[in-house]
C-alpha cells in the first residue's frame, strides 16, 4: 500500500517540499538528496511517533473519563517499572538514532576534496558578495540588491546581482571568508548553507550536478541591509564557464581581491595596529 501511495508522488513531495529537485531533472548537487533524505526520514519517524502518542492520550481521555455520579480519584499506578523502562529507552533510541545518521551524512557533506577541480574564494561584506576564482586569477566584485525603479515596490535589478558561476559535475571548493560582520553562505537550492566568520576560515565542498540558476541569500542577520544581501549561482557547462572567465578578464577584473579590503585590521593577531588606540592617542 505504501509503494502505491509514493508511486503518485511528484519529486517535491517524495523529497518533503524541500527545493532542489523537479520532475525529471537531476538533483541541484551531489548531496542535495542525502540531505533531503534525512530531512524526510526524520520527519516520518516523528509523524509515527506523534501518532502514537496522540493516539494513546485520546485513547486514555475517552477510556479513563470521569462517569456521571462517580467521584474521587480513580486507582493510582506508581513504580510501573516495564513502562518506565519503555518510555526511558525509547526516547533514547530515537535521540541516537537520529544523532547517528545526521554525523554520518554530515561527515560527507563536509568532508573537503582531495583535489577539487575549481577553487572559489567568496567573501561577505555588508551587504553584498565578491568572488575570486582562484585557478583562474580572475574576480569579480559584487554590490547588494538594487531597487527597480520601474517596477512595483520591493522589486530589485536582478541582472546586478552578484553571480557565482560554477561548472556543471565538477568538484568545487568554496574558501568562505568575511569582511566585516558574520554572514552565512546559503545557495536555498543547494539545501546547504555555512557561516562567514570574521578571523575564521570555513569551506564548502559541493558537486554542482544540474545547470540553471539558483538563488543565494546571507542566512545571518547582519545589519540595516541584510535582506538586500542576495546574489546568485549560475550552473552552467564547462565552456560557458571557460568562457565567463575569459570575460572577466577581458574586463580588467585579474588577480585576486584580498585582505586589503576588509574591515577588520584592528583584530588580534592579524599584525596590525589597533585603530581604535591610535584614534586615542
Amino acid at each position: 500500500m505504501l509503494a502505491v501511495v509514493l508511486a503518485g508522488c511528484t519529486q517535491a513531495q517524495l523529497n518533503g517540499f524541500l527545493p532542489g529537485f523537479e520532475e525529471g531533472q537531476p538533483p541541484v548537487t551531489s548531496t542535495t538528496s542525502m540531505v533531503s533524505g534525512l530531512w524526510v526520514t526524520s520527519w516520518l519517524v516523528l509523524l509515527v511517533v506523534g501518532l502514537i502518542v496522540w493516539g494513546l492520550v485520546i485513547w486514555t481521555v475517552i477510556v479513563y473519563r470521569r462517569r456521571k455520579g462517580q467521584s474521587g480519584l480513580p486507582a493510582q499506578l506508581r513504580y510501573n517499572m516495564p513502562i518506565e523502562i519503555f518510555y526511558t529507552v525509547v526516547p533514547l533510541i530515537l535521540v541516537l538514532g537520529f544523532f547517528a545518521f545526521t554525523a554520518r551524512d554530515q561527515a560527507v557533506i563536509e568532508a573537503r576534496y582531495d583535489e577539487p577541480d575549481v577553487n572559489i574564494e567568496v567573501f561577505g561584506k555588508q551587504w553584498a558578495w565578491d568572488f575570486n576564482y582562484v585557478d583562474q586569477d580572475v574576480y569579480e566584485p559584487g554590490i547588494q540588491a538594487q531597487p527597480d525603479t520601474d517596477a512595483p515596490a520591493g522589486t530589485i535589478v536582478e541582472d546586478e546581482l552578484p553571480t557565482l558561476y560554477l561548472p556543471v559535475d565538477k568538484k568545487v571548493e568554496i574558501k568562505l571568508e568575511s569582511r566585516d560582520v558574520i554572514h552565512s553562505f546559503w545557495v536555498i537550492d543547494f539545501l546547504y548553507k555555512k557561516d562567514m566568520i570574521p578571523g575564521k576560515t570555513n569551506y564548502m565542498s559541493v558537486t554542482p550536478t544540474r545547470e540553471g540558476t539558483f538563488a543565494g541569500k546571507c542566512a545571518e542577520l547582519c545589519g540595516e541591509y541584510h535582506s538586500e544581501m542576495l546574489f546568485n549561482v549560475k550552473v552552467v557547462s564547462e565552456e560557458e564557464f571557460e568562457q565567463h572567465m575569459d570575460d572577466l578578464a577581458e574586463r580588467g577584473y585579474t588577480g585576486q581581491l584580498d585582505q586589503d579590503y576588509n574591515r577588520l585590521g584592528n583584530l588580534p593577531g592579524n599584525g596590525q595596529p589597533d585603530q581604535h588606540s591610535e584614534e586615542g592617542e
